[in-house]
């Protein structure tokens, strides 16, 4: 329930002529009050006022959205666009402000604490993402030191240096622009500071760029996904020109690795990469999805010192040699999310599985298991072995052929796992029509029978009702979880995979018509 200064904080930014005339008499330490309650109305206008005259050393967007006293509900999951922009526009003006109600002191804005999801709460029900957030604060760099060049000379503006602190999203639809901020950042009062790298869509040249200028020494997490053809020579040259030794969190592209085409000499590069990884001595997180490790994973990951807490190696076609590894590493009793998704993991090895699984109960938090093949006959073992990991909070293994009924024991399971908050559960076989084969392909999956799976669901939903746990969110969907990184870049994703077509098709007869 909101407090009484609350409420009369929401009153004031109500009316945002009569808080802009006010500032002047506003205590300090009550602009996160007022700039919380403007964020709820979402008053872009006050949010901007606020930032323009910002009396303390330090802006910190996530912090101010969080749980208070004043007001217990979390708004940082709220990345309404209309307070967003203002909030950026209002730093550009504080630099700019040459009467400000207070000294300038600001030297930190934070605004690596906003996270995106799928619905937004906001009125606007508009959301400005990782991608837009890089590009607007880009662009406001640059136009702000136009800006300075225009005006009268002014020591106390060019005296003022803010850290702003970002999640950066590049690809190559915002690279010349995030390009030039990062440039310009010894000049530009507002200096970005990139906390975490995320690449999509961008040639291999601008990436290694860009990433010499982002501060690798400083970045606690590197995301190089989807469209960027990275192959693991590619990543050799790049770890041994560019040292992160305080990177927290590091996900390669679909095969960055992949040891089929590997000759005799090219098990050294490997055996490289693996040295510089276990030279990131705070490395806690690693995705390597649809990369092929079949039988090297121990050499990749055995050389890492410090037990990592993340390990995503979904499709990456792993065999009986790296299961056993998985199952009797340093980083199985530390594991809190694992993803093996795409491996028959539980039929072709299911005792270092089930031994990797209880190695890792202690600590387990989240658990993907999709298009793992598991069945009916497979159930007793699943329970056996998800029963002890007591801290599981999530569950993902859409597209296993499982049966209605096998789901409603797995069901009354989860119910007995104190922590568990949300499962991912596959279209029960049943749905479906006899003799279709898993995995499923795009085209047969929502073929399903409509009506008899809403009946199921809607049994599943009692088991959870019965047994108190309404805290459960249960859902299939169908076509993967939410991710907002694509759906903002979704266009240009779109672009750049149809001119990855051409380019390839023209290759393709280019070669024909010298062969002829």
């Amino acid at each position: 329930m909101k407090s009484l200064r609350f409420a009369s904080a929401e009153a004031l930014v109500s009316n945002a002529q009569v808080t802009r005339e006010s500032l002047k008499n506003v205590a300090y330490n009550l602009y996160p009050l007022l700039f919380k309650a403007s964020y709820l109305l979402e008053q872009g206008e006050v949010v901007h006022d606020l930032l323009e005259n910002w009396p303390l050393a330090e802006f910190n967007l996530g912090n101010l959205l969080r749980p208070t006293a004043d007001y217990p509900e979390d708004l940082s999951t709220r990345a309404c666009k209309i307070c967003l922009e203002a909030c950026l526009v209002g730093l550009k003006d504080y630099v700019l402000n040459d009467s400000p109600t207070y000294t300038k002191r600001l030297r930190t804005a934070d605004l690596t604490g906003i996270q995106d999801v799928e619905v937004q709460l906001c009125k606007c029900q508009t959301s400005l993402g990782r991608w837009g957030r890089t590009g607007l604060l880009a662009r406001l760099c640059f136009d702000l030191l136009v800006e300075l060049q225009r005006r009268p000379f002014n020591p106390s503006i060019l005296d003022t240096s803010i850290n702003v602190f970002i999640n950066f999203f590049v690809t190559e639809g915002n690279y010349e622009c995030a390009l030039q901020a990062l440039m310009v950042r010894c000049h530009s009062p507002l200096k970005v500071r990139c906390v975490a790298f995320r690449a999509d869509s961008l040639g291999l040249k601008k990436l290694f760029y860009m990433l010499r200028l982002v501060e690798p020494d400083s970045l606690e997490k590197l995301e190089i996904v989807h469209n960027v053809h990275m192959e693991m020579e590619h990543l050799q040259v790049l770890l041994n020109h560019l040292d992160f030794p305080r990177l927290v969190s590091l996900t390669l592209p679909a095969r960055a690795f992949n040891v089929r085409r590997l000759q005799g000499e090219d098990e050294a590069i490997l055996t490289t990469i693996g040295e510089k990884l276990s030279q990131m001595s705070q490395l806690r997180e690693l995705s390597l999805a649809f990369s092929i490790l079949t039988g090297r994973t121990r050499k990749l990951l055995s050389p890492l010192k410090t037990p990592l807490r993340t390990l995503d190696l979904s499709n990456c076609s792993l065999n009986y040699a790296d299961m056993a590894y998985l199952a009797n590493c340093l980083h199985a009793p530390h594991l809190e999310v694992l993803d093996l998704s795409g491996h028959n993991v539980v039929n072709l090895y299911p005792s270092t599985f089930f031994k990797l699984l209880s190695q890792a109960s202690c600590t387990l938090k989240v658990l993907i298991l999709e298009e793992c093949n598991i069945e009916d006959r497979n159930l007793n073992m699943m329970i056996v072995g998800l029963t002890p990991c007591r801290k599981l909070q999530v569950f993902k293994f859409l597209g296993n052929p499982l049966s209605s009924q096998a789901l409603k024991c797995l069901f009354n399971v989860f119910c007995q796992l104190p922590k568990m908050k949300s499962i991912e559960f596959p279209v029960p076989r049943d749905c479906y029509p006899d003799g279709v084969n898993y995995p499923l392909d795009d085209a047969t999956l929502s073929k399903f029978d409509h009506q008899k799976y809403e009946k199921i669901t809607e049994e599943l939903h009692t088991i959870l009702l019965q047994a108190n746990r309404e805290d459960i969110k249960a859902s299939t969907p169908l076509f993967g979880s939410y991710d907002p990184d694509i759906q903002e870049t979704s266009n240009e994703l779109g672009a750049f995979l149809l001119q990855s077509f051409r380019d390839a098709l023209e290759n393709f007869t280019t070669a024909l018509k010298k062969m002829n």
